[in-house]
């Protein structure tokens, strides 16, 4: 099964503010759930900021669409399990490997 790609710089674009935004989340609830920090999982920081450099690229204008997997991918390779937005991710990946899916009618 192949990932749906983003159709439009402009839904990419909603895509990577809405994993900025539930990987603040996801982070969010560990931190209300987890009352011993010594359980926090090491890897959501990580998994965080590296979403934000994402975004942060695309505010900055150097954002390039490449070949190589987003540095976030080591982490959702690892841990995806755990991450319930998983599959945005994912999409998103494809999106920057593959370039938008474009329509060949148009």
């Amino acid at each position: 099964m192949s990932l749906r790609r983003a159709k439009t710089a402009d839904e990419y674009i909603e895509w990577i503010k809405n994993a900025v935004f539930e990987a603040k989340d996801l982070k969010d609830c560990f931190l209300y759930e987890i009352e011993d920090m010594t359980r926090f999982p090491s890897w959501v920081e990580p998994l965080e900021q590296s979403i934000a450099s994402v975004h942060q690229s695309m505010v900055d204008g150097t954002y390039r669409f490449g070949r190589e997997d987003l540095p976030f991918m080591d982490i959702l390779y690892r841990y995806g399990d755990q991450i319930p937005f998983h599959t945005l991710l994912k999409q998103i990946n494809e999106t920057h490997r593959k370039g938008l899916e474009v329509d060949d009618d148009e």
